[in-house]
């Protein structure tokens, strides 16, 4: 059971290690594009590739699924970004269990996006967990974790893919030790540590000046994909922050402007521009103005003819 891009690497190492897939169960279909062209998930594009059986449907707590997968009997279902909740009446079908992948080392994190707020939280690791899955939401018992260091240049989208990986390799050594007929062995979380990981909205993306460098830097790295971290310039105009490099002080910029307040706008003489934060500044490397691509500083600054001493709302 899986949907978005975080599950193919998860069934693709099923389908090398030759388990028996006997079906796939994914979202259905959504509008997508500009010309909202009906657009099957990821997952489901990888299984009708390899000629698996798919299902998709709108709850999968409908009785009319369940008695399918009833039918389909399996030992074990494995879940990995798959975006609807499973009722007790389908975690009790398999007799080895339900499987969960979770990209972050649980309890902390627990949620729809626990890469993109471990990020924006500053955390120095991350990692994945593999669960059993029971009625709350990734409260279950973990069976292993494995954990990485987060990089100055990890991004949400960076990570997602390195996470999804290592998710793989270690459901494949899981289940290759699978006790017949029974769970593997797993341990209860310490629901004393859990922290929780909600679905982010377009608003976390704003960016607030008055916070510091290092915090707007993480917000950056933390939302890309979406929703983006965004400010404004010149009349309201969205500008999206696609990189940028947090300097704890001043000494980058000579140049010094009345009443540097946060937001305010420094331009070097190699066109490098630098943000004013509550701590430190920000350098902008990449952004993406309105209905326009992403753009580098140096053409930016020189298309829009950005000066010293204009500001970026707090």
């Amino acid at each position: 059971m899986g949907t978005s891009e975080f599950a193919i690497p998860a069934l693709k190492e099923l389908i090398a290690h030759h388990f028996e897939i006997i079906a796939v169960v994914t979202q259905p279909d959504r509008p997508s594009g500009r010309g909202k062209k009906l657009t099957p998930p990821p997952v489901k594009q990888i299984a009708t590739e390899y000629h698996l059986k798919v299902f998709q449907p709108e709850k999968v707590r409908a009785p009319e699924f369940v008695r399918t997968l009833k039918q389909l009997a399996p030992d074990v279902i494995i879940v990995a970004a798959f975006g609807q909740l499973l009722p007790q009446t389908v975690l009790d079908i398999p007799p080895c269990g339900v499987i969960n992948l979770h990209p972050s080392l649980l309890p902390k994190y627990r949620g729809a996006a626990p890469i993109q707020w471990a990020l924006i939280n500053g955390e120095k690791e991350t990692g994945v967990t593999l669960m059993l899955l029971d009625a709350g939401e990734d409260t279950g018992a973990i069976i292993c974790r494995e954990q990485i260091p987060i990089e100055l240049e990890d991004t949400a989208e960076k990570l997602h893919h390195e996470l999804a990986i290592i998710g793989a390799r270690l459901l494949v050594k899981v289940l290759g030790n699978l006790p017949h007929g029974q769970p593997p062995v797993a341990t209860a979380q310490n629901h004393a540590e859990a922290t929780h990981a909600p679905r982010l909205t377009k608003t976390v993306g704003h960016i607030n000046w008055n916070e510091p460098a290092t915090t707007i830097h993480n917000l950056i790295r933390g939302t890309t994909g979406w929703p983006g971290a965004y400010s404004f310039f010149r009349e309201g105009t969205l500008l999206k922050i696609i990189q940028a490099l947090p300097h704890e002080d001043t000494h980058e910029v000579k140049q010094k402007i009345p009443n540097e307040l946060p937001g305010t706008i420094k331009i070097t003489s190699e066109r490098q521009m630098f943000v004013v934060t509550g701590k430190g500044e920000l350098q902008l490397l990449q952004v993406q103005p309105a209905t326009k691509k992403v753009m580098e500083i140096y053409d930016f600054v020189n298309g829009y003819q950005i000066k010293s001493g204009e500001s970026l709302p707090t």
